[in-house]
């Protein structure tokens, strides 16, 4: 694990934003590290200021350099494969999510044990959202209910059931005391985590809603959709801050969306935002005009489950088949996305 192999990969491909297939050129080689999982990597989340964190079906959490691919830490302790892995900005404490029902929280310069245990729901955890000062977490399940943790204590502090609220993801908005939401009933839902109540609703979706992110500022969100042979699999812009309003879709994906993401700005990038889809592609967006800046074939990963960004150029990737991938955007004459490392 963390080992850099002599092993050169030319399994990706470059498309450009209608979809063709770029002509071929050099291939920049890709960077073969150990695997931080043994089998899919099923959530990976970016820590500051080059580290990330992983969840597997291996049951562990991992704690790697995306840089080098070097493991610092891994974390043993669910019963079943994790689902969701995410921690508060400038934090030592990050959190797992499993099958096993269970959520722990571990410490980053602590032991290698679980520090506290969050139990409580009936089925699979699949949504995990810590609060900016690392206090307070809420967690999803499929069986229909959110719940919020005191995560000094472990106590639970509210609990809410929503009928067929089958939840697929959660995000905190930057400083605010709402929680977004995704579902399997195909709505996305603000919770006010104050009185755990239900602040607002968007208008349900065609498809289950996958996924969810918020940008920096507070003012837009992300969900995204499932879908298969070109139907769905949107990924969908929301008005947070005014009307509330769906603001527009992003189309390209042949299947499910399964994760949506804001990238932070940088000096030569328009606003953008990324997907990963079980299409095995990544795809990077203009937010504003909803046009395809490029687009990422990781041929032979299988679905893409997740998705991060480290910076303003640098994507992280968790696949099904093929381990964590590292992806850059170049703005040389074309905005260009590359792989240039998995791990």
């Amino acid at each position: 694990m963390g080992k850099l192999q002599s092993k050169i990969s030319f399994h990706t491909s470059k498309y450009r934003a209608d979809g063709s297939e770029e002509e071929a050129g050099p291939v920049r080689a890709v960077q073969q590290h150990g695997p931080a999982h043994t089998g899919a990597v099923t959530s990976v989340a970016a820590l500051k200021p080059d580290l990330c964190l992983s969840g597997g079906r291996d049951k562990s959490v991992a704690v790697c350099s995306w840089r080098s691919g070097a493991a610092l830490r891994r974390f043993v302790g669910h019963e079943r494969e994790v689902t969701k892995v995410t921690s508060a900005l400038d934090s030592s404490r990050v959190f797992s999510a499993s099958r096993d029902k269970m959520v722990m929280m571990w410490e980053l310069r602590g032991t290698s044990g679980p520090s506290q245990h969050f139990s409580g729901h009936d089925l699979v955890v699949t949504g995990l959202a810590v609060s900016p000062d690392a206090s307070q977490l809420c967690t999803g399940s499929r069986d229909n209910t959110v719940c919020k943790w005191d995560t000094e204590t472990g106590d639970c502090l509210g609990r809410a059931a929503i009928s067929r609220n089958l939840v697929t993801h959660l995000c905190w908005v930057p400083g605010e005391p709402y929680v977004l939401q995704t579902s399997e009933d195909k709505t996305i839902r603000i919770w006010d985590s104050r009185e755990l109540q239900v602040a607002h609703t968007f208008p349900a979706k065609r498809h289950i809603q996958t996924c969810c992110d918020v940008s920096q500022d507070g003012r837009y969100c992300l969900s995204s959709s499932s879908g298969s042979a070109g139907e769905g699999g949107e990924a969908t812009l929301w008005d947070l801050r005014q009307t509330r309003n769906r603001v527009r879709e992003y189309k390209g994906h042949f299947q499910t969306t399964t994760s949506c993401v804001f990238l932070p700005r940088g000096p030569a990038l328009a606003p953008s935002i990324a997907t990963a889809s079980c299409d095995s592609t990544v795809k990077v967006w203009d937010r504003d005009t909803g046009g395809c800046l490029a687009t990422l074939c990781l041929e032979g990963s299988g679905p893409l489950a997740s998705l991060a960004a480290c910076d303003s150029s640098t994507l992280l990737c968790a696949s099904f088949n093929s381990g964590i991938h590292v992806l850059q955007l170049s703005n040389h004459a074309d905005l260009a996305l590359e792989e240039v490392a998995v791990f």
